[in-house]
């Protein structure tokens, strides 16, 4: 029996305002990210020069200015090793010195004792090179550590470090020898390493490319250290895109599709440097139909994001997320396969498993998740449930622990929070009535978008886009004689009807052909 290739498709939706990124597996959705493209979002493995706004004795611990609203965190346990390297390098930093010489004289020096003092190293005022490891949440700002990492598909550079570590996934010694000598003859004085499991079997010239790369990323900021000394962003992790694909990026890839041309070459030249062999993978979409309707990824995120969310067979879960913790309850529904109740709750409970461990990805769920399964009587169908949801969880990113089921049915999982949870409202307010539950005639919506067509047409002389439901769509493009060929007589316009599945019945809206809304 021939076993079904696993398919993985990353499609990208670029628009005005923000990026999203959706992973298929096998056509279903089970990661979504968004990236703004309006200011900064801090984000994880973003690297800040900041200033030190308030010490915590009793914490061990300091506040730190990295020009969000909420002053960001930082421990005595996150100042790294070296940290005194780093100290020194901003301090006697400046436009007028050689920085590639001030860099590699430094003394990496003592390490930082375990038990040591925060009020020791820093004081309020002063400028750290920091780097965020977990989001602003709810009411807290973010978590930083002083120990800089660059992140890329095969290897983690480590500015002011002098080892290099392999993965320890990595079984043969032959190859993580190569992998150590060839990694330590390349690095320049003061940089150490990390090589991920990724990087076994790849081609010397791949890890040399990456590994200057990421030096290049990392000595371009020292010009704004030396200039400024001022709070501000001093590099970014890649985009998005390109950090799903870092991360992610297997032979099971199929395909990433892209429908903007600025992003597919710049994750075209990405997929090029970290696995030359899979460039081809990457594709330009141009269809008319939105890409994220074209892949039935909208479809799947408002089937997928409710407070309800329908399984297989007339089960659904309940999904609450509160401060302190996730909630979620498992129905049967209606589902009765069989007379056996024991039977008939313990496949439930599986089926409710499987959608679970893809709603903590897709939902970036993370702290304390309570899952309340269908009660079931046997210790061995608890036992295989909770094997079965580790087996589940296997392939998720974030750390996470799964304790067995309690006797009231509970299973408790704790998984490592990085990032608030992904909410998105599948509820609208109805665009027409406004709430009030009362709309105009149907009959005369062509009148209403006529209206608003000449006093756009007035305003626009380029392409106009009205962007409308599928059902509104079919209503204003049938026969011959259609409203759409008639307004583009009647106004002399060039005119496009797109249709999306954003849209309630009777909403419209018009654009112009750079994606901007024309009031």
């Amino acid at each position: 029996m021939e076993v079904e290739k696993t398919v993985k498709d990353l499609v990208v939706d670029v628009s005005p305002t923000e990026v999203r990124i959706a992973l298929m597996n096998n056509h279903r959705l089970i990661e979504l990210n968004k990236e703004s493209c309006q200011g900064h979002g801090f984000s994880v493995g973003d690297v800040f020069l900041g200033r030190v706004k308030k010490l915590l004795p009793t914490l061990n611990a300091a506040f730190v200015d990295i020009g969000d609203s909420k002053e960001a965190f930082i421990h005595y346990l996150d100042l790294g090793l070296y940290f005194n390297a780093f100290d020194s390098f901003v301090k006697e930093s400046n436009p007028n010195r050689n920085l590639k010489e001030l860099y590699s004289g430094i003394s990496l020096g003592p390490v930082l004792a375990k038990e040591g003092r925060i009020e020791d190293h820093l004081k309020v005022g002063q400028m750290v090179i920091a780097q965020i490891v977990k989001e602003p949440i709810s009411t807290k700002g973010s978590r930083l550590s002083a120990e800089i990492s660059l992140a890329g598909r095969n290897i983690v550079l480590l500015p002011f470090a002098d080892k290099v570590s392999v993965s320890q996934k990595i079984a043969s010694k032959e190859e993580k020898k190569r992998l150590e000598a060839l990694v330590g003859s390349i690095l320049p004085k003061n940089y150490g390493a990390i090589i991920r499991t990724a990087a076994e079997g790849k081609k010397a010239a791949v890890l040399v490319a990456e590994v200057r790369s990421l030096i290049e990323k990392w000595e371009s900021s020292w010009a704004r250290i030396a200039k400024s000394k001022g709070v501000g962003l001093l590099f970014t992790e890649y985009s998005k895109t390109t950090t799903v694909l870092r991360d992610l990026l297997n032979d099971e890839f199929s395909n990433v599709f892209v429908n903007d041309e600025k992003i597919f070459e710049e994750t075209r030249q990405y997929v090029s440097l970290i696995s030359p062999e899979q460039e081809k993978i990457v594709k330009l979409y141009d269809g008319k139909e939105p890409i994220f309707d074209h892949f039935e990824v909208t479809r799947q995120i408002k089937s997928s994001f409710g407070k309800v969310v329908p399984m297989r067979q007339g089960a659904y879960l309940v999904i609450e997320t509160t401060e302190a913790l996730n909630v979620i309850d498992v129905n049967s529904g209606i589902r009765t396969k069989t007379s056996d109740q024991e039977e008939n709750a313990f496949e439930v409970n599986k089926i409710a498993a499987e959608e679970i461990a893809r709603q903590l990805r897709l939902r970036d769920m993370g702290g304390i998740v309570i899952v309340d399964f269908i009660d079931m009587d046997t210790q061995e169908h608890r036992n295989e449930l909770h094997k079965y949801m580790q087996e589940l969880m296997a392939s998720d990113r974030a750390k996470h622990n799964i304790l067995p089921l309690t006797k009231f049915g509970l299973m408790q999982i704790t998984r490592q929070r990085i990032r608030p949870v992904t909410e998105i409202n599948t509820t609208e307010k109805c665009p027409l009535c406004h709430g009030t539950g009362k709309i105009a005639s149907t009959v005369v919506i062509d009148e209403e978008i006529e209206r608003k067509l000449s006093s756009v047409c007035e305003k626009c002389d380029d392409k106009i886009v009205l962007k409308v439901s599928p059902i509104l769509g079919a209503y204003l493009t049938r026969g011959f004689n259609s409203f759409l060929r008639k307004w583009k007589r009647k106004y002399k316009c060039k005119l496009e009807i797109l249709e999306s599945t954003d849209c309630s019945i009777l909403q419209y809206e018009f654009y112009n052909q750079k994606g901007e809304v024309l009031e």
